[in-house]
């Protein structure tokens, strides 16, 4: 083995640290007071300065790094200069000191792409829901999902003043996840996650027909999947084409590696090549176990109002 880290490592092992500060750009940004929110397709689609300057962040650290690396990013921004001061140049040590997966050791930078949602869960961020908040940067290779950073800037934010805010968590197929204590919902309880804010009669039927003890109605994609792989949850439902590859790129792999499923509701993977349509046109059905039973709950209504693509 030569004594260089594969390329795929070392992209999880920058994007670790550039979550980690575009994490601390989204609570400067809160500090300040003045979160420069734009509507982009009505009230309950935002854009907030912590969007556009974690995006910019994100982008232009680790398309320095790898510049042959295609990044796909959700925010629609106009280019400009970037200064220096949003650029992070670190590596997680405790990342590069993993041995690659054989499958992976081998992968050029042209090979992977990169999906990133500098915030996931704006609108809650605007509101103070702030434990709902996620930066997500996710890795595919040949159409699937193979490694993520998930950072949580306000983590601990309940404790109050003093607390040391933020976590990031990441995860490689072949690897494992990492950043977090799994947990499991007790085996005879379901209780499903799903929209906080953007709720469907197809959405409520959905969720219904799963027959859960309880329903979590909670912001963010990547907020959903944590509470899967921390016993919050044990269901992930949402029978609508309302979230994007950016938003489960990163999040699947956390769930993948403890033994978790993310699928549309016809139990069909997700694709995550460049030239992907980016909407998640026939929802997300994402769990820790038992997925199939899930599955088997989807009411035919709700099969045949969302089309796999």
């Amino acid at each position: 083995m030569s004594g260089s880290p594969a390329v795929v490592l070392r992209l999880v092992a920058s994007a670790y640290t550039v979550a980690e500060k575009a994490g601390d750009i989204v609570r400067k940004v809160l500090n300040r007071g003045d979160l420069g929110i734009v509507e982009k397709e009505g009230a309950h689609d935002l854009q907030t300065l912590a969007d556009r300057l974690a995006q910019r962040s994100i982008c232009a650290s680790l398309s320095r790094r790898f510049p042959k690396i295609t990044i796909i990013a959700e925010e629609e921004l106009p280019s400009e200069e970037i200064t220096e001061d949003l650029i992070e140049n670190g590596e997680a040590e405790e990342i590069l000191q993993k041995v690659c997966p054989s499958e992976y050791s081998g992968l050029k930078e042209e090979e992977l792409v990169v999906w990133v949602d500098p915030v996931d869960g704006t609108k809650e961020y605007t509101e103070g829901l702030l434990d709902n908040v996620t930066v997500l940067i996710g890795i595919a290779y040949a159409g699937r999902a193979i490694a993520g950073v998930i950072n949580q800037p306000f983590y601990n934010y309940q404790l109050g003043p003093g607390a040391r805010l933020g976590r990031t968590m990441w995860a490689m197929l072949g690897l494992g996840a990492f950043g977090f204590q799994l947990q499991e919902v007790p085996d005879n309880k379901i209780i499903v996650t799903t929209t906080r804010s953007h709720s469907s009669k197809l959405i409520t039927d959905c969720v219904n027909a799963m027959e859960p003890q309880e329903v979590l109605r909670v912001g963010g994609a990547g907020n959903k999947i944590i509470q899967l792989v921390e016993g919050k949850a044990s269901a992930y439902v949402f029978a609508s084409p309302g979230t994007k590859k950016w938003d489960t790129c990163a999040p699947e792999v956390l769930l993948h590696c403890v033994g978790g499923k993310l699928t549309d509701v016809h139990n069909n993977p997700y694709r995550y090549d460049a030239d992907v349509k980016r909407v998640n046109s026939a929802g997300v059905l994402a769990t820790l176990r038992n997925h199939e039973y899930y599955v088997s709950r989807v009411p035919q209504s709700v099969l045949l109002a969302l089309k796999s693509d």
